[in-house]
């Protein structure tokens, strides 16, 4: 039993030799969420164009992919971990004084593929899992009256559920919560560290709880952020998007590794 639990922590294979893994992952002051922001922007300023381009070829990839109805936007779902683990090479490559080339966007699809999927299904069972906890506040009434297409049973059925729909959408925040902190550091463990994907996706839920605070900082001035990038016809999201995948890069390395 403690043998197939080294196994599933310990990485086989690294892309990076140079990156030391920390487990289960260091706890970091506050002031740690706005370095991580910091940190993050001047990534981004290495390599403005190729960060704005990679964000727009990956939402035509998934507008294209959504074509197909309900498999399309499941398949793209699977995808974003992929995509992730592209990310993260690149801002390694970056950091390193290296050049982000458009080819590392897709780095995820040649190298760690299949567990950064599982990690990207694990992730959509998760939203699925609340998506179900929802309808039994909201009522699966609500859920067929829109499936039929029937728009007064739907506005019944919505009056008749308001209030436990409310108490729905304040379980359904509570569940985002971990849900998404199992996730977050998980794409850049499984790709730079060959972790499995319950291994990497655990080792993300203790650190992100582990780092509570420094994250209620950065969630704070990212919000702000995210207010002020709205603004201009939602264009700033072209440097709000790189901003977060890269700071989200930078608290990885902090709080995982050595190097």
């Amino acid at each position: 039993m403690s043998e197939n639990k080294a196994q599933d922590t310990q990485p086989t294979q690294v892309i990076d030799a140079d990156l030391k893994l920390v487990l289960p992952g260091r706890g970091l002051p506050v002031a740690a969420g706005w370095q991580w922001i910091v940190q993050g922007w001047a990534l981004f300023t290495r390599a403005p164009l190729m960060w704005i381009l990679s964000i727009i070829v990956v939402f035509v990839i998934a507008i294209v992919v959504s074509l197909v109805p309900i498999i399309g936007s499941l398949v793209f779902q699977l995808l974003q971990a992929v995509f992730a683990g592209g990310f993260v090479v690149a801002a390694r490559s970056l950091e390193k004084g290296g050049e982000f080339e458009l080819g590392d966007l897709f780095a995820g699809f040649s190298r760690r593929f299949v567990n950064l999927m599982l990690v990207g299904l694990l992730m959509l069972l998760g939203w699925i899992a609340i998506l179900l906890v929802f309808l039994v506040f909201a009522g699966f009434s609500l859920l067929t009256a829109f499936i039929a297409g029937d728009s007064e049973s739907a506005v019944t059925a919505l009056a008749a559920s308001a209030g436990s729909m409310m108490l729905g959408a304040l379980v359904v925040l509570a569940l985002m919560v971990p849900l998404m902190a199992a996730y977050w550091f998980a794409p850049a463990l499984v790709m730079m560290h060959d972790l499995s994907p319950v291994a990497a996706m655990k080792a993300s839920f203790f650190a992100c709880f582990r780092n509570f605070v420094p994250f209620l900082l950065y969630g704070l001035v990212m919000t702000i952020a995210a207010v002020l990038a709205a603004i201009p016809f939602g264009l700033g999201f072209l440097v709000w998007v790189p901003l977060a995948i890269a700071s989200t890069y930078v608290a990885y390395r902090q709080i995982f590794t050595e190097a």
